[in-house]
């Protein structure tokens, strides 16, 4: 299992992270509504699946502990175009593995072999997040 914090609903972001089903996410809306006369207020959040893209939303009341994923961040040089994948080498450890193609539209630029990438990972899930500056 990685790492989590915990934070209250009301504080979170657009763009920050949540656990929704144990999910890692990224808040994409979030709606806080006032408080009533019969209880806290609550906090509406739209989020998307970081590492496979399926829309989920919860809603907790503002003052809730909430789960935060912590994603690490490390670094990857693309080897090969492997057809629907990528062979990649790790820049720490210099391991190579297969990750899948990001969708079209997904990470800016062209990805081509001898390109460094940034990946994102969670647990046994990576994902290519962008290709880094020269």
């Amino acid at each position: 299992m990685s790492e989590v914090r915990y934070g209250k609903a009301g504080q979170l972001k657009e763009g920050s992270y949540i656990l929704i089903e144990e999910v890692p996410c990224k808040i994409t809306r979030i709606d806080i509504s006032k408080p009533g006369k019969h209880g806290s207020a609550k906090c509406r959040i739209e989020a998307r699946g970081l590492f496979d893209g399926k829309n989920r939303n919860d809603l907790y009341p503002s003052t809730e502990d909430v789960k935060i994923p912590v994603i690490e961040k490390t670094t990857a040089q693309i080897l090969a175009d492997v057809g629907a994948s990528f062979q990649l080498m790790d820049m720490q450890s210099y391991e190579t593995f297969e990750l899948p193609k990001p969708e079209p539209g997904e990470v800016e630029g062209e990805l081509a072999p001898g390109k460094e990438v940034e990946l994102m990972k969670y647990g046994s899930n990576l994902k290519i997040a962008r290709i880094k500056s020269e």
